[in-house]
């Protein structure tokens, strides 16, 4: 059974910065896509930007892109997201997903995961 679990989310001040990771546990993950997603209040859950585990290529959201980079460490089976010169529209939960199979869905459409982690609330203040 896979298992991710996030951690590092928290209360910061705008322009700050934080670093979310995502502990995997219950396969080898080195075929795997891992993603993060977030979703604020009343919206939808969106894409935040995805990195395949085995050669550590990143593609990340317009809306991030410049501020927010995707990182592995494949000896401890995590994926890190560092977060920087966050504003308040930044404020959301975040999840964290591994999309293990080949999927019609892109690998930006949270349909595309098999798997998620229960989440971190992240809350950027003005």
């Amino acid at each position: 059974q896979v298992q991710l679990v996030e951690s590092g989310g928290g209360l910061v001040r705008a322009g700050g910065s934080l670093r979310l990771s995502c502990a995997a546990s219950g396969r080898t993950f080195s075929s795997y896509v891992m993603g993060w997603f977030r979703q604020a209040p009343g919206k939808e859950r969106e894409f935040v930007g995805h990195i395949v585990w085995s050669d550590g290529r990143t593609y990340y959201a317009d809306s991030v892109k410049g501020r927010f980079a995707i990182s592995r460490d494949n000896a401890k089976n995590t994926v890190y997201l560092q977060m920087n010169s966050l504003k308040p529209e930044d404020t959301a939960v975040y999840s964290c997903a591994a999309r293990a199979s080949v999927s019609r869905w892109s690998a930006t459409n949270l349909r595309g995961y098999d798997y998620w982690g229960q989440g971190t609330q992240v809350t950027v203040s003005t």
